[in-house]
């Protein structure tokens, strides 16, 4: 997941630090350094706003609707800021900022349920379903405004008010939703913070937030884990993943290669729960090594504002030099780059999309998670090897296997140790479905129902079926 924020930028000035365009790997703009001292009054305004928040449901689910449709119109103005910012082609900005809108449709439409309780006593009980208070969230530079609006819509319809902190490294399109959601939103509701540390760790241990929503690095989500433990803050983290795919040998390669591709280097792989490692029958091993690196070397690298783009730069310097290391210790291992290996001699953070042959299983670019435009291909002789390999990873977050016999890849997904598992395609979800991780890739459900009900606690009321009861 992503790398932890730099020291500061030189030129940083008192009170802002400076932001960088990942293409140019210049600042283009600043953002304001809020430091931690200052939270007693934002998380207090955030309770005093939630008291009338709570209240009123139908009221809610208009703002939130509201909202929405000021997302939407915005798009013109968030998707190149976006772009500028993080580094991702223009056209997946825009992608991103449609999603925001609709997550906020589809919170704004779900009510929690009253459950009644039949248990034969002479009571009548039901459960019912309070917002827990103050909910901060902590959001990572790799999806900024999609990974924001996974916390705050289910957060806000639900009753909670947010404090919510950006990555140091993408702030300024978080920080413009803000301005856009505060035309349909009350005062005080939803609340951006930027800055560095220790402002996020100040966040977490604050003991006016009764839950903390985090994505991120499985370092610093133990480190928030420990943060919010002292106030005993409720606390769901999205810790990344090691996805492994595995394909049958009865894949048709050139069919699926292109949906391969895209599934590793989407967003220049920036994505949790993008393949990250790929198994291939050992009798199809160079044919998808060859397909692969085919598109690798023929993909356009570029600004993601240019319109021929089709992958950006790697977000950050650190994560750029994370994604050097992970390589070089691959080639010295005894891998081959049949594709890429080394970053572009370009100005900006671009590295070359790379394909891995012959890598060691024990290399970092198979055990960890390397989160950049890099995959390793991995073969195996015995399926039981494949998935036991897939398997073997701290991590569990999602999977995939490739094949024309769908009852047969359905029995090998159903083995994978994962949250989710998909079949013929990677990485794809619905606004409806529960995403969450086993292992080290988390804690606690988001999405769906179940993003709504994380950020409920249920109230239970018993009361006698007569008056004298």
């Amino acid at each position: 997941m992503p790398t932890s924020p730099p020291p500061r930028t030189p030129g940083t000035r008192g009170g802002c630090f400076a932001v960088l365009d990942p293409a140019t790997g210049e600042a283009f703009d600043e953002a304001p350094d809020q430091q931690p001292g200052e939270l007693d009054v934002i998380v207090g305004r955030a309770h005093a706003a939630w008291r009338s928040w709570r209240a009123d449901s139908a009221a809610r689910t208009i703002a939130l609707l509201a909202a929405a449709d000021a997302v939407e119109k915005a798009g013109t103005d968030l998707a190149p800021l976006l772009t500028r910012e993080q580094g991702k082609p223009l056209a997946e900005s825009y992608a991103e900022v449609a999603r925001t809108a609709a997550r906020l449709r589809y919170f704004a439409e779900l009510d929690p349920e009253t459950q009644p309780i039949s248990d034969d006593r002479p009571v009548r009980s039901e459960i019912r379903w309070r917002p827990l208070g103050p909910v901060a969230a902590i959001v990572p530079w790799n999806f900024p405004l999609q990974l924001a609006s996974a916390k705050f819509a289910p957060a806000l319809a639900a009753g909670n008010t947010m404090v919510l902190k950006p990555s140091p490294f993408t702030p300024l399109a978080t920080r413009l939703l803000a301005t856009v959601l505060s035309t349909a939103l009350p005062p005080d509701v939803l609340t951006i913070v930027t800055g560095r540390e220790p402002l996020g760790a100040r966040l977490a241990s604050h003991p006016g937030i009764r839950h903390v929503t985090f994505t991120g690095s499985v370092p610093t989500g133990r480190a928030v884990a420990r943060a919010a433990a002292a106030s005993l803050a409720r606390v769901t983290l999205e810790l990344g993943g090691n996805d492994a795919a595995i394909l049958l040998e009865d894949v048709e390669v050139e069919r699926i290669a292109d949906r391969l591709f895209w599934a590793a280097f989407r967003n220049c792989g920036q994505v949790c729960m993008a393949v990250k490692r790929l198994y291939a029958p050992a009798r199809l091993y160079a044919q998808v090594v060859e397909a692969l690196a085919q598109r690798a070397k023929t993909v356009v690298v570029g600004s993601g504002l240019d319109p021929d783009s089709q992958l950006g730069p790697v977000s950050n310097a650190p994560q750029l030099a994370r994604v050097e290391r992970c390589t070089a210790r691959a080639l010295a291992d005894g891998a081959r780059a049949v594709a890429g290996g080394h970053r572009l001699d370009r100005p900006g953070y671009f590295f070359a999309p790379t394909i891995l042959a012959d890598v060691p299983p024990d290399s970092p670019v198979v055990t960890r998670e390397q989160f950049g435009p890099v995959l390793p291909v991995l073969p195996y002789v015995s399926l039981d090897e494949a998935i036991e390999a897939a398997n073997d990873t701290g991590f569990g977050l999602g999977g995939s296997v490739w094949g024309t016999d769908l009852d047969r890849a359905e029995a090998v997904a159903g083995r994978l140790e994962c949250g989710t598992a998909w079949i013929n395609h990677h990485a794809e979800t619905s606004l409806a479905q529960p995403f969450a991780g086993i292992k080290d890739s988390g804690v606690g459900v988001a999405g769906g129902p179940w993003g709504l009900y994380g950020n409920l606690s249920p109230f239970v009321v018993h009361r006698p079926v007569d008056v004298c009861g």
